[in-house]
């Protein structure tokens, strides 16, 4: 119980950061991507500072070895870049690009029945839907990383 209060809480919090800060408005992310327009660094730093935020408590509780409300740590096994995660990437800044959102932020504004985060909400969970009916035909292959070419020029 404690556990699910616990994440409702941080969910709220994170909610209310993503709504204050303007996060879930398109315009700021899509203003954050307009490098070479009419550019909008806010988004960096609100990354910044949630980085900042999570650092103290990440390093912790590796030093610890153990999170507080679970009995291991769940950290990531497959380390290595493969063709899956970087389609996924792609796809995934894809989508930001193109909507504006993030799913956190879309989530969030679907909660206020923000039209645009309502189809994109939709458009999210369809996706994840086909993934579930592909993800199991797709081998995990890593992907070579490219050989550094130097040139030299001649005298």
């Amino acid at each position: 119980m404690i556990r699910l209060a616990v994440s409702f809480v941080c969910g709220l919090v994170f909610a209310l950061g993503l709504g204050i800060s303007g996060m879930t408005l398109p315009s700021k992310v899509i203003g954050f991507l307009d490098v070479f327009g009419s550019w909008d660094p806010s988004l960096a730093l609100v990354m910044a500072g949630a980085i900042g935020v999570h650092l103290v408590p990440s390093i912790w509780t590796l030093r610890r070895g153990l999170p507080l409300l679970d009995r291991r740590l769940h950290l990531p096994e497959f380390d290595r870049i493969d063709a899956r995660l970087l389609g996924g990437a792609a796809l995934f800044g894809l989508g930001w690009g193109l909507g504006g959102y993030c799913p956190g932020p879309a989530v969030v504004a679907a909660g206020v029945l923000a039209p645009q985060a309502v189809v994109f909400c939709a458009a999210m969970v369809g996706g994840m839907a086909l993934w579930e009916l592909v993800a199991v035909r797709l081998p995990r292959v890593a992907v070579k990383p490219p050989e550094m070419v130097v040139v030299v020029p001649m005298p």
